[in-house]
């Protein structure tokens, strides 16, 4: 099995950006936090990360041409407002599940939304770095 994980705008700050909601360990650290879960379970484990709108997209896209299986994406805030990735997302086909390490559902108004999760197997929120491993048991259960 194949996951990709995008993460979205300012994730590249983690560690630095908000550490009373983020936490102090960094983008790597996650990336490797999820990649020894993701040997434990035999999972073929891609990240990617962008603050741009169109490169997201375009990953989305790519993951369908390699045969990726399964995408966990952290689309930050783009998660509000990114119609684009949402149909990137519905347009590929490819299962879904959306992340977040606070639970935005807690947080200011405009983050309760989601437009994406909508398309998503399901959203996943308040768990931290937990968030995404919990993902990655879910897609791997299919």
């Amino acid at each position: 099995m194949k996951v990709m994980v995008i993460n979205g705008p300012n994730m590249n700050l983690l560690g630095k950006r908000e550490p009373a909601i983020y936490g102090t360990e960094t983008l790597q650290d996650l990336e490797k936090y999820i990649a020894r879960e993701a040997e434990e379970l035999n999972v073929e484990v891609e990240f990617f990360q962008s603050n741009h709108e169109g490169e997201i997209i375009d990953v989305i896209h790519k993951a369908m041409d390699e045969k990726i299986d399964g995408i966990i994406i952290n689309a930050g805030a783009f998660t509000h407002y990114s119609y684009a990735i949402r149909d990137a997302i519905k347009g590929t086909g490819i299962k879904t599940i959306e992340v977040h390490m606070s639970n935005i559902h807690t947080r200011e108004e405009f983050r309760t939304k989601s437009v994406i999760a909508p398309v998503c197997m399901g959203q996943i929120t308040g768990f931290g770095f937990n968030s995404y491993i919990a993902a990655l048991h879910l897609l791997k259960r299919g």
